[in-house]
């Protein structure tokens, strides 16, 4: 995951509460999880996100056999293990509100799976950029949509987004690698447009696969939503983060 955005998105309703998380069932909570198209779709998004994170954990696992010195070996194992967390926290949320995490997750098995196998890093680097532009921008989706969550589901999804450390080293590992060859910034720059559009065309399939992770964004009529116009203006927030994210490797986007 990469490191912290600043403010909720602009278009999200007035004066959303922060409060910590609740550990209520389902049953407990009332309100917008009393509603059952609302809980199924932040069912699915709960699910997409822990299997998001565990398959993350499992790349970066794999990925450390790929670093060049014990100490970045270690430090993206720790990053693995930082998923790992994420995930057990989205797995207990879904139990929390009597929801079965492994069912949850099972829908976005392939779609993650051909992702992932779409952009399978050759080297090093590229799994830096992979997990530093490419969770990114995934991540900015998320919290756009956490802006129209209850309470409870909002701040846990926040604080897994933000729950990450390891934006300084992905940064201090490319751009040394670029200064030591200019020419490396040239191939990242073209990895990270891919993923990027791999990225997005995933997020679509996801979406047109599952309504109710559409019908988060739209609201309903004691919810608020996007209309088409704030939707514009999240994907370009999308895309300005992105900028901002190759920018700081030292990368053209």
């Amino acid at each position: 995951m990469p490191d912290p955005l600043p403010d909720p998105p602009p278009d999200a309703a007035p004066g959303a509460p922060t409060a910590e998380r609740s550990g209520e069932s389902a049953a407990s909570h009332g309100g917008a999880l009393a509603d059952p198209a609302y809980r199924e779709a932040v069912v699915d998004l709960l699910g997409v996100l822990a299997y998001g994170e565990l398959i993350a954990f499992e790349r970066l696992a794999e990925d450390s056999a790929m670093a060049p010195t014990l100490p970045d070996k270690v430090a993206l194992a720790s990053m693995a293990a930082a998923e790992l967390g994420h995930f057990i926290q989205l797995r207990d949320r879904l139990t929390d509100i009597d929801a079965d995490a492994y069912v949850a997750m099972e829908p976005f098995r392939d779609t993650f799976d051909r992702w992932h196998a779409n952009t399978a890093p050759r080297n090093w680097l590229e799994s830096l950029i992979k997990a530093y532009v490419g969770d990114g921008l995934a991540s900015d989706f998320y919290r756009e949509i956490a802006a129209y969550l209850d309470e409870g589901t909002r701040v846990l999804i926040v604080d897994v987004l933000d729950a990450s450390g390891h934006a300084e080293f992905v940064v201090d590992r490319v751009r040394a690698a670029i200064a030591a060859d200019p020419r490396v910034g040239g191939r990242l720059a073209l990895w990270g447009r891919r993923l990027v559009g791999e990225a997005l065309s995933q997020a679509h399939v996801v979406a047109a696969e599952r309504d109710g992770l559409a019908a988060l964004l739209a609201g309903g009529l004691d919810r608020p939503g996007m209309d088409l116009a704030a939707i514009g203006r999240m994907f370009v927030r999308l895309t300005e983060n992105h900028a901002r994210r190759m920018a700081r490797l030292g990368l053209s986007s």
